[in-house]
C-alpha cells in the first residue's frame, strides 16, 4: 500500500508509513504500544460556527508559480514603448468595451464579460517565499504566529467538518505541491492538501496514493485482502483510539483507490473535443480536472502552474507559456458557464507578484523581468464576482499604483464573503489564541477595502 495513503487519505493522521513498516509493526510484540505513541489523533473543536449567505461553493485557485508579469498580461502598457513592453506591442481588444490584454490571450479576450480584472493589487514584497505567504494567507510575513492560507481556511469551514459530504479531500492541488506556499500554518496537517501528482495529460492519470503504474484493481484488493490477514492488532485492541483512526483512514484510502472517489481522476471519461480545447497539455488538462472536482463538490482546488520567474528571456517564455494559458483559463471559465457552474465557483488567477516593468536587455538576461511587488495583477471570474469590470489601475509605466490599491487580505476576505465564511470568525488556535479568519484592525495589515466595485 502507497505510504502516501497513510498520509493523505482522509487527511487526518499526517504520518508516513510504508506497507512494509506496517506489517513489520504489526508482528511486532510491543505494536499496541508503537500505534498508541505514533498516530496522534485531534481533539480540539474544528469549524466553528460562522455561516452566512453565499453564492460560492468552490474555489478554483490558478497559482502562477514564479511571479507573472502584470504588463506582458493583463495590464498592458503599449504606450511606455519598447523598454517596458518588449515586442509585446499590441494588445487586443475583449468583449468588453474599453478593456485591453495581452495580444496572446485571443480566447480569454473573447471572455471578458465572465471576469473582472484587478490591476492594483499591492503588497511591496519582492521575495518569492514571503510574497506567496503574503497573498496567500493575507497576513503579514514574519510574524510570530504561521497563519493558514486560503485553501486551508476555506477546507477548515467548507470541507467534511463544514458540512460537505463525499470521499474526496476538501483541498486538492494539481499537481506539484507548493512547500510553505500552500502553509496550513497553525491548522496544523489536517488541513494541508491533498497533491495529487502525476501529468492529467498522460494516457493514464497516475495519481500519487490513488492509482500506481502497473498495478490493476484486483491486485489493489488481493493486497488489501493480505494485510487484513496479517493485522490482528485490531481484534486484539478493538477500543483503541489510534487503531480506528487507522482502520477509519485505510477504509477511506481503498474507497478512493477502488470506488467511485477516483473515477473522478479518470480523464479518459470526457470527449476528446473538449480534451483538445483545454490544451492537451500539463495545465489545460489541469483545468479540466479541476472542473471535475468541482462537480464532485470539492471545496479549495489550486492549479499550481510553474513557469513564471522569467529572470532571462522573458518574451520567449510569453510567447511559449501565455498561448497555453489562455487556452486552458479561457474554455475553463465557459466550460463552467456552459455547465452553470460558474455562478457558485470562484476562479482566482495570480501569482505572489508581478514583474520589473522596464526590461533589462543587457547579458545575460536577455530581455528578462525581475521581481516587482509595488503593483500586480489578479482575475477574478463567478461565484457572485461580477465580469467585464477593471479593479483599480497603475500608473502609465505598470510601475506604482495610480488608484484603488487593493492588499491580498482585501482580495481573499472577498472570496470568503462568496463562499459565506464570516471573516470574523474565530479560527481553531491549538494554544486558544484569539486568532481571526482575516485581519483585525488591530493587527495592523493594510487593507484598501473588501471589493464592492464587482460584488
Amino acid at each position: 500500500m502507497n505510504a502516501k495513503l497513510f498520509e493523505n487519505a482522509g487527511g487526518c493522521l499526517g504520518y508516513r508509513i510504508t506497507r512494509r513498516q506496517a506489517i513489520g509493526k504489526a508482528l511486532a510484540g510491543a505494536a499496541g504500544l508503537w500505534l498508541a505513541d505514533s498516530l496522534p489523533i485531534r481533539t480540539w473543536a474544528a469549524a466553528p460556527s460562522a455561516k452566512k449567505a453565499g453564492t460560492a461553493r468552490s474555489v478554483i485557485q490558478i497559482w502562477m508559480w514564479g511571479g507573472p508579469s502584470h504588463i506582458d498580461t493583463f495590464d498592458p502598457k503599449p504606450e511606455a514603448g519598447r523598454n517596458y513592453c518588449g515586442d509585446l506591442l499590441k494588445p487586443i481588444e475583449t468583449n468588453v468595451s474599453g478593456i485591453r490584454i495581452s495580444e496572446l490571450f485571443p480566447l480569454l479576450a473573447r471572455q471578458a464579460d465572465k471576469y473582472s480584472i484587478i490591476r492594483s493589487m499591492t503588497h511591496g514584497n519582492n521575495a518569492h517565499e514571503t510574497a506567496s505567504y503574503m497573498v496567500q494567507t493575507g497576513r503579514k510575513a514574519g510574524e510570530h504566529i504561521v497563519y493558514p492560507c486560503a485553501g486551508a481556511v476555506v477546507s477548515l469551514f467548507k470541507g467534511a467538518e463544514g458540512g460537505v459530504k463525499g470521499q474526496l479531500p476538501s483541498y486538492v492541488v494539481l499537481t506539484e505541491p507548493q512547500g510553505r506556499f500552500d502553509e496550513a500554518g497553525f491548522l496544523g496537517t489536517k488541513y494541508k492538501p491533498f497533491a495529487t501528482g502525476g501529468d492529467p495529460s498522460q494516457p493514464r492519470f497516475m495519481v500519487e496514493g490513488i492509482i500506481a503504474d502497473g498495478i490493476s484493481d484486483a491486485q489493489q484488493r488481493s493486497r488489501r485482502a493480505l494485510l487484513d490477514k496479517l493485522n490482528t492488532l485490531e481484534n486484539l485492541l478493538p477500543d483503541n483510539a489510534a487503531m480506528k483512526a487507522l482502520a477509519k483512514s485505510e477504509d477511506q484510502a481503498y474507497d478512493m483507490i477502488l470506488g467511485d472517489g477516483g473515477k473522478v481522476f479518470d480523464l479518459s471519461t470526457e470527449k476528446e473535443e473538449l480534451r483538445e480545447r483545454y490544451g492537451k497539455n500539463k495545465f489545460g488538462q489541469s483545468c479540466l480536472m479541476a472542473r471535475r472536482l468541482v462537480e464532485e463538490g470539492v471545496p479549495y482546488i489550486t492549479i499550481n502552474y510553474p513557469g513564471w520567474d522569467t529572470h532571462k528571456g522573458n518574451f520567449t517564455t510569453m510567447r511559449r507559456k501565455l498561448p497555453e494559458l489562455d487556452k486552458g483559463m479561457a474554455t475553463l471559465i465557459q466550460d463552467l458557464s456552459e455547465r452553470g457552474l460558474l455562478e457558485t465557483t470562484v476562479v482566482w488567477w495570480g501569482g505572489e507578484f508581478g514583474r520589473t516593468p522596464k526590461v533589462d536587455f543587457a547579458a545575460p538576461w536577455n530581455g528578462g523581468r525581475g521581481h516587482w511587488g509595488k503593483v500586480f495583477s489578479s482575475v477574478v471570474a463567478g461565484g457572485g464576482f461580477k465580469g467585464g469590470h477593471v479593479v483599480g489601475s497603475s500608473d502609465s509605466r505598470g510601475e506604482e499604483v495610480h488608484d484603488r490599491p487593493v492588499y491580498p487580505g482585501d482580495l481573499i476576505a472577498s472570496i470568503y464573503d462568496r463562499l459565506g465564511i464570516d471573516s470574523s470568525a474565530k479560527l481553531p488556535h491549538p494554544e486558544g489564541l484569539d486568532v481571526r479568519v482575516s485581519p483585525t484592525p488591530a493587527e495592523g495589515v493594510p487593507s484598501g477595502g473588501r471589493l464592492k466595485e464587482i460584488v
